[in-house]
């Protein structure tokens, strides 16, 4: 498709400013990557960051402002908001209520779990209900989508991960485990940490390497109460490149959360061909087959949690088996390229209903790209 043409309208996206923790940044650097700014005509604007309450504020009063000035602009802009759990439904209610105010067609894209608690209320229900394309990362998704969004095409992009060109031999590497993700009870931090504890009897130079933020004080706590506090390293958030090199290390990723939506790090650790133990909640099932492209754990169940890491930590052949095949789901499921390329279909939808008048009914060429 010919975006270079003036007769496609402007996008308007909104999500989270560069170097923001989380998946809406790093899909956001994804399709900057893959040229997709170039290939169409697209105003970024930064809603919110990891900057406290006063920067926020003014970023979304800023954003408010210029998206303002771009809708008097370009009136057949399409809006593409960026939601997840831990945003603010008043803020993104409101830019979402200004999309609607403009008769901009507007697409909203769902990150991570939680979003059924956060972004539940009335108003919100409303807004979503009136979204042109709603985009969701996981088919776990799709009930409560459709249940918020009932006019509105649902449509399934996985976030796009790119692969991590490396050596898949897991042979040489030490026995390090790497945890993913906000440093909480939901994640299963502390049962890993049982877990870990429990498998020092016989990987005794087990380490586990806990890349992110959060309760980080509680969890040191709790591994010095197990006896582990020199088994446990803690890194803070990470950027891309902090990550790369943790996953060209580790042996395996362990993520045993309780809820989870498909969570990113996961995404990448199959991307990197690191054999994952996980738990089987979310979209989580529909990316890992149990003991084919890695293994699946109930949440809780700390024991088989334990015996899940001591076959990969120990038996290196099955680890490189099971990362191969985390590699290849990735390329298939997560290739950049594929998942990127269904959102221009859905811009190219919206493109041309705009033109033929900017109807509110669904759109029959958003069908294809389901």
């Amino acid at each position: 498709m010919n975006t270079e043409s003036s007769s496609y309208p402007r996008l308007i996206m909104l999500g989270a400013d560069n170097e923001t923790r989380g998946s809406i940044a790093a899909v956001v650097d994804a399709c900057r990557t893959q040229g997709l700014f170039q290939r169409w005509p697209i105003d970024y604007l930064p809603t919110h960051g990891d900057r406290g309450a006063a920067a926020n504020a003014r970023l979304a009063l800023d954003g408010l402002r210029r998206f303002a000035l771009l809708v008097a602009r370009h009136r057949r802009a399409i809006v593409h908001l960026h939601l997840c759990a831990r945003g603010n439904p008043a803020r993104d209610a409101a830019f979402m209520a200004a999309a609607h105010a403009a008769r901009c067609p507007l697409v909203v894209q769902l990150h991570g779990a939680g979003l059924e608690r956060s972004h539940g209320g009335p108003l919100m229900r409303r807004l979503l209900e009136r979204a042109r394309c709603v985009i969701i990362p996981c088919e776990s998704m799709r009930g409560w989508a459709r249940s918020v969004a009932r006019d509105s095409h649902v449509a399934c992009l996985p976030n796009p991960v790119a692969a991590i060109p490396q050596d898949f031999s897991l042979e040489n590497r030490p026995n390090l485990i790497l945890f993913l993700g906000r440093l909480e009870a939901s994640k299963g931090i502390f049962d890993l940490l049982e877990a870990v504890a429990a498998l020092r009897a016989s990987v005794p130079d087990v380490r586990l390497v806990c890349a992110g933020d959060g309760q980080r004080i509680a969890v040191a706590r709790f591994a010095e109460r197990l006896g582990i506090a020199d088994a446990i390293k803690f890194t803070g958030w990470v950027g891309p490149s902090g990550k790369r090199a943790l996953l060209e290390t580790a042996a395996v990723f362990a993520l045993p959360s309780y809820d989870e939506a498909l969570p990113i790090g996961l995404c990448e650790a199959m991307a990197a061909g690191v054999p994952a133990v996980v738990s089987p909640v979310g979209g989580i099932p529909e990316v890992v087959t149990d003991g084919v492209s890695g293994f699946l754990v109930a949440p809780g169940d700390k024991a088989t949690l334990e015996r899940q890491l001591r076959s990969l930590l120990t038996d290196r052949a099955l680890a490189a088996r099971l990362g191969a095949a985390a590699r290849e789901t990735a390329r298939l499921r997560f290739s950049p390229e594929r998942s990127i390329a269904r959102l221009e279909e859905i811009y190219g939808a919206l493109g041309l209903s705009a033109l033929q008048g900017g109807r509110q009914d669904p759109v029959p060429e958003l069908r294809k790209a389901a």
